[in-house]
């Protein structure tokens, strides 16, 4: 399966094969700035499975837990599209909205949750994380080899 996403005026746009290998709703309060809602909702796909095509503005920012994420937007429109998370560095985020695709998965984590408005709930099962975990390497192979089964295992530690 093929999905597409782009920002609002299509320019910029992350062609993803297969399925993401995790999606995580994430609370902190700069995904709340970057999405201007109450938290943001990411899909991770291997490096390898995303092509992307079309001019970008890169801004580079540190994490709520003291990582840096490169975030690629459009210059033209200002839509963010994709980014680049240091914990994870054979994966690549993707705006969950910008696929604009009902059938995509739901989010199988949410983190940051000392920062989640009170009022947003989730009516299916998810790991939930107080904040941002550390995801080790082993962490990070169980995620993607998850993906690969069809099914994802918890990351163990829940920080």
């Amino acid at each position: 399966m093929t999905r597409i996403a782009h920002c609002c005026c299509g320019s910029l746009r992350a062609e993803a094969t297969g399925e993401p290998t995790f999606v995580g709703a994430c609370h902190c309060t700069e995904c709340q700035r970057r999405t201007g809602s109450p938290f943001g909702v990411s899909t991770y796909f291997l490096k390898e499975q995303v092509r992307t095509e079309g001019p970008s503005t890169v801004y580079v920012r540190g994490s709520d837990a003291g990582r840096k994420i490169e975030i690629h937007f459009c210059p033209d429109c200002g839509s963010s599209v994709f980014w680049y998370a240091e914990w994870g560095p054979a994966l690549i985020g993707i705006a969950f909205g910008a696929f604009a695709d009902s059938s995509m998965p739901w989010p199988t984590v949410s983190v940051w949750e000392t920062t989640r408005h009170p009022w947003v709930s989730f009516d299916h099962q998810l790991d939930r994380f107080t904040v941002q975990p550390k995801v080790s390497d082993r962490d990070l192979e169980r995620l993607i080899r998850g993906a690969a089964n069809g099914g994802n295992e918890p990351i163990t530690n829940r920080s």
